[in-house]
């Protein structure tokens, strides 16, 4: 992942509710505002899909192309409705406010649930996981099958990252099941400083989202392993207006028939090179 976009979503994620736009719109949201129906979708002949250009492997851009998993998923939506697809790049900022300005009619870009997203915006069924994970080298897969076997072992995280947030819990839990939790942990102020450390043998495990961690392994054959499981699992979502039921609709048909022929894991094998665990429902965050 762009660890430039990655630093701008987390930092987001902290502010957003200071944001004026945001707080101006969603304070000004009504619920009986006039939806977007599938046959004016029909009618207009596109699908406008917002998304943050700069993800990898979701979308990015490769020769001036957009590509990525959520681009070939997008073929998917438009042939079912019969329409184009309009894809504009948005600043992940002011992507919901986007959304609400009517700039476009979906937010396609690995929006993982969150309370707060949930009374904002309505969403799709799970189509891509966002749980946390570990990476451990590929020369320990067979002694760290799961976290509590980085008993007495070195962990790496980001600053500001939700692995951060973890960290203290993870390790009681850890002390709990094998008697004795980390035997420390190093922070670093990207990602991918951690991953050079985890090579270099400085820790034993980086924590991160499964996604990001996947186009690791897969960029970098034969020097990491993935670990899963660490922590509650979590997923994202295409996100749409509240109003817009028949285009949530439309999407968890689509969604569902690719999960049921096997058409979704073939795009993560391609994207990803793993195959992810995709709930039927949304979580509830109560």
């Amino acid at each position: 992942m762009n660890s430039l976009s990655l630093l701008r979503r987390c930092f987001i994620k902290i502010m957003s509710g200071g944001m004026a736009l945001g707080m101006t719109l969603f304070l000004g949201y009504n619920a009986s505002a006039e939806s977007v129906t599938i046959a004016k979708i029909k009618e207009m002949g596109k699908l406008r899909v917002g998304v943050e250009a700069t993800y990898p492997p979701f979308t990015f851009r490769d020769g001036g192309k957009l590509v990525g998993y959520d681009m070939d998923l997008l073929e998917y939506f438009t042939k079912e409705l019969g329409v184009e697809a309009e894809v504009i790049d948005t600043q992940w900022s002011g992507i919901i406010p986007a959304l609400y300005a009517k700039r476009f009619e979906i937010i396609m870009t690995s929006m993982s649930y969150n309370k707060g997203r949930l009374e904002k915006v309505l969403f799709s069924i799970p189509y891509a996981e966002a749980s946390q994970a570990m990476l451990i080298r590929a020369d320990d897969k067979d002694k760290i099958k799961q976290v509590d076997d980085m008993t007495g072992k070195v962990m790496g995280i980001k600053l500001g990252s939700p692995g951060e947030v973890m960290l203290p819990d993870m390790d009681k839990a850890i002390a709990a099941s094998k008697g004795k939790g980390f035997a420390s942990h190093k922070t670093y102020d990207d990602h991918p400083s951690a991953y050079l450390a985890l090579s270099q043998g400085s820790v034993d495990g980086v924590l991160n989202t499964l996604p990001t961690l996947a186009k690791v392994v897969k960029d970098r054959p034969g020097y990491y392993s993935i670990v899963r499981g660490v922590a509650h699992q979590n997923w994202a979502g295409i996100a749409m207006r509240k109003e817009d039921t028949e285009i949530k609709a439309a999407i968890d048909k689509v969604l569902t028939k690719m999960k049921e022929d096997g058409t979704i894991y073939k795009l993560q094998e391609k994207w990803f090179g793993l195959k992810m665990d995709l709930a039927d429902n949304i979580p509830t965050f109560k």
